[in-house]
């Protein structure tokens, strides 16, 4: 028997391949999948020209909880905020660019999906 939980795990998971699959057919190098440290996660870190991208995938199989980037909430991006200086200092990474993005997937009742990046989100 499966789960909520589970259920919306294996949501969130397929997503997040989903949304690194698009982002390197869009030019992207992908650097970390689900990097994570003392402080939290941030699902995908990749980079495109000298732009280091933040990226928060949020999966949905239907709107009744809302659009997925009205779940991210303020208390969430000052998380990813933290997580990305101390990814910044660990690698001591300069002369970079960088920025915060939130990538929507939409799974909708036809089997079709919708990828929304939204850039500079945060």
């Amino acid at each position: 028997m499966i789960t909520i939980k589970k259920f919306n795990y294996e949501i969130g998971k397929l997503g997040e391949d989903l949304v690194a699959t698009h982002l390197k057919e869009k030019g992207y190098y992908i650097l970390e999948r689900n990097f994570t440290c003392s402080i939290g996660e941030i699902d995908i870190i990749a980079k495109k020209d000298n732009i280091l991208c933040f990226v928060e995938v949020k999966s949905r199989y239907n709107l009744s909880f809302g659009y997925p980037c009205e779940s991210i909430t303020g208390k969430k991006v000052r998380k990813i905020k933290k997580i990305a200086l101390w990814y910044i200092s660990k690698y001591k990474i300069k002369n970079t660019d960088f920025r915060f993005d939130v990538a929507e997937v939409y799974f909708e009742k036809n089997n079709e999906l919708m990828i929304n990046i939204i850039q500079n989100a945060f």
